[in-house]
């Protein structure tokens, strides 16, 4: 049997061990704390489905396991890996980006993108799709849903369209009234997520783009060709250009066509019959108006290479 003496030697050791591990967890907790306060969605670079699940409107598990989204390098500002997605047609002539989620809290437009992954596996057509369902994780995954990105930036106004410094300032200062949710940030592809697309479309160099958004109801067109007078329910009906506007990027200064989708919510997805109509409806308008300007060559795929 240990001392009575030994037992009140050891005590002052273990009130010293037991002041080292406070003070240890007294520094460590701000560290803790900031992780908690900014997760990473997907855990990093994992499956992103448990939080597009649980945000996103009509997207069910199966759905989005079968879409089979890869993170791509992109990361958002608080590091939340930006997911991808290829379908290749065996005689793909035309590349095709799907972007949804530009603006956080349109829900809806993740969702649609999701929905048309599925159809572009099962609907035979002659384009290599690459989806990027959610472009602003950070502010879809916000409670409540943002616009813009985790810096407050509109990413939809940050692309570097002519004479960006002098226009975008003027129209967010006179036009919005410097509406915070329509900020264009500091600088052209200051955001990393703007940066990411901004370079995707210098890789992928696409035929057209496909940019969907919510809550106007409409549809709106970019750049060359004739524009499709419809895609199921929506309806032609452009509504000009803006400063940094990826469409006045894409469409106009780069002369890559894009259609833009405006859903009639951003928290409701159409019904799953108009969704079919109007992925059939762009199929039969990009087969009769979309033409690339040369034949198709290989890509090397940085996302998952099925369909």
């Amino acid at each position: 049997m240990p001392s009575h003496r030994n037992r009140t030697d050891a005590a002052p050791q273990v009130r010293g061990s037991a002041l080292l591990i406070a003070l240890g967890l007294a520094l460590l907790t701000p560290h803790l704390l900031a992780q908690t306060a900014a997760p990473v969605a997907g855990g990093g670079g994992g499956n992103p489905c448990t939080e597009f699940v649980a945000r996103l409107p009509n997207v069910k598990p199966l759905l989005c396991q079968a879409a089979q989204l890869q993170p791509t390098q992109g990361r958002s500002v608080r590091g939340r890996p930006l997911y991808a997605r290829d379908v290749i047609a065996p005689e793909a002539q035309l590349r095709v980006l799907v972007v949804g989620a530009i603006h956080g809290d349109e829900l809806s437009s993740a969702s649609l993108a999701l929905h048309w992954i599925q159809r572009a596996v099962e609907t035979p057509s002659n384009a290599h799709w690459r989806f990027i369902p959610a472009l602003n994780p950070d502010g879809l995954m916000a409670r409540p849903a943002r616009r813009v990105n985790a810096n407050g930036v509109d990413l939809n106004r940050n692309f570097p369209t002519p004479n960006w410094k002098r226009d975008a300032k003027v129209y967010w200062e006179q036009r919005t009234r410097k509406d915070p949710r329509r900020w264009p940030g500091p600088n052209p592809l200051s955001e990393p997520e703007s940066k990411y697309l901004h370079d995707e479309m210098e890789r992928f160099q696409p035929d057209l783009i496909v940019s969907i958004h919510a809550p106007y109801g409409v549809l709106d067109f970019d750049g060359p060709s004739v524009p499709p007078a419809r895609l199921g329910r929506l309806y032609l009906d452009q509504v000009g250009i803006f400063p940094g506007s990826l469409g006045n990027f894409g469409g106009v200064h780069k002369g890559m066509p894009v259609v833009t989708i405006e859903l009639n919510s951003a928290f409701r997805t159409p019904l799953d019959a108009e969704m079919r109509q109007m992925w059939l409806d762009l199929l039969r308008w990009m087969s009769e108006r979309v033409r690339p300007e040369k034949p198709a060559s290989p890509l090397p795929v940085r996302v998952n290479k099925t369909g």
